[in-house]
């Protein structure tokens, strides 16, 4: 429900600076562009810059996924009916006893049930999410490797081990609230709660803080994250490491990191989808004829492709089966397109069988339809 109303609020299109007509390629560049700009790593301490990152990868979370897109643009259009006020609305949202206290911002809660609720900016916090890019070549793209990328980012601090603690000591539970990190105010009927000031809504005190983090149990350095790539993974895509971005705080789970691939091209090879692509010269005697022709396949197996006689020059051939195999779904085929040769140099005899060839060929021009 909440990422609803967020996204009726949020114009994802305009945060990426591109129209809503814009293909899912264009949307990609456009995020990758902004990503390389804002990046955390290219702005160290500019908090702007950072908060502007996530605003700008919670969009391409979005509108960077087709089938998210499509609901995205669907919630745009209904408009505030997409949040489904009075019980079952369009699209199937409903609305419930939880989305009053998200209305209310969390301010006042009843009773215990939602002074969680009313704790979000206190005690643990979640990690931020990160973005990495990683290069790949165009056939480990295809098969699927097991790399590594490097990044810098919040991490456990290496001394305290995340605790905050000076080593040889440990937090102690906070005398004022208890451990709970929240202080509860009675109004009669509601009941309002705010971080305890005394542990800073932790709900534990550090006496003696570690000296390498200062008590925030996390450290910023350089770190190496391995990643397995699957097989027919494309140019552009984004793979998500669930909790392996940014360390989180006063005992907060870790953020998700986000790897956008990219694929080198091959010198032979092109991709359409699951499809490989191949352009293959041939002679205008082999195009005229026929023949069977040797074609080499991305796996390292070449295999036999027969040109029927009378075969134009771009027309594309199919070989089953010798295309991307992808970790899930049917494999791809190999789509072979045969361009004929056109010699810029000819030898003396050449130039001549050539002009005999000429001389038999029929009065009828191929361009008589053309009618000039």
């Amino acid at each position: 429900m909440a990422a609803q109303r967020e996204w009726l609020e949020k114009d994802y299109y305009k945060i990426l600076g591109v129209a809503e007509t814009a293909t899912q390629k264009e949307i990609t560049s456009a995020y990758r562009k902004l990503a390389r700009q804002l990046h955390p790593d290219a702005n160290p301490g500019d908090a702007k810059a950072e908060e502007r990152f996530k605003e700008v990868s919670a969009a391409y979370d979005v509108i960077g996924d087709a089938e998210k897109r499509k609901e995205y643009d669907e919630v745009r259009r209904m408009g505030p009916m997409a949040s489904g006020f009075g019980g079952q609305g369009p699209g199937g949202f409903t609305f419930s006893t939880d989305d009053i206290s998200d209305l209310l911002g969390g301010l006042f809660t009843r009773g215990g049930r939602g002074a969680g609720r009313a704790s979000r900016g206190a005690g643990p916090q979640r990690g931020a999410d990160l973005e990495a890019e990683l290069h790949l070549g165009f056939v480990d793209a295809v098969k699927g490797v097991t790399t590594e990328v490097h990044l810098t980012s919040d991490a456990p601090c290496s001394t305290c081990h995340g605790s905050g603690a000076k080593p040889g000591t440990a937090p102690t539970t906070c005398s004022r609230c208890g451990g709970r990190g929240l202080l509860d105010e009675n109004q009669g009927f509601f009941s309002f709660s705010q971080p305890c000031p005394a542990c800073a809504g932790r709900g534990q005190v550090v006496t003696d803080p570690c000296p390498t983090c200062r008590g925030t149990g996390v450290e910023r350095r350089a770190r190496q994250v391995k990643v397995r790539i699957p097989a027919g993974v494309a140019d552009g895509q984004r793979i998500r490491l669930k909790g392996r971005g940014g360390s989180g705080r006063n005992g907060g789970p870790p953020g998700d990191l986000y790897v956008l691939v990219s694929v080198d091209e091959h010198p032979l090879f092109g991709r359409s989808g699951n499809h490989l692509t191949l352009t293959v010269p041939i002679t205008y005697p082999e195009a005229v004829l026929g023949a069977d022709i040797r074609v080499p396949t991305l796996d390292g197996d070449p295999v036999t492709l027969r040109i029927p006689p009378g075969t134009r020059s771009g027309k594309t051939f199919r070989v089953r089966g010798k295309g991307v195999v992808p970790a899930s779904g049917a494999p791809g085929d190999l789509l072979v397109t045969v361009e004929v040769a056109v010699p810029t140099k000819l030898s003396a005899a050449e130039r001549k069988a050539v002009e005999a060839l000429a001389e038999l060929e029929p009065e009828v021009s191929p361009r008589a339809h053309l009618g000039v």
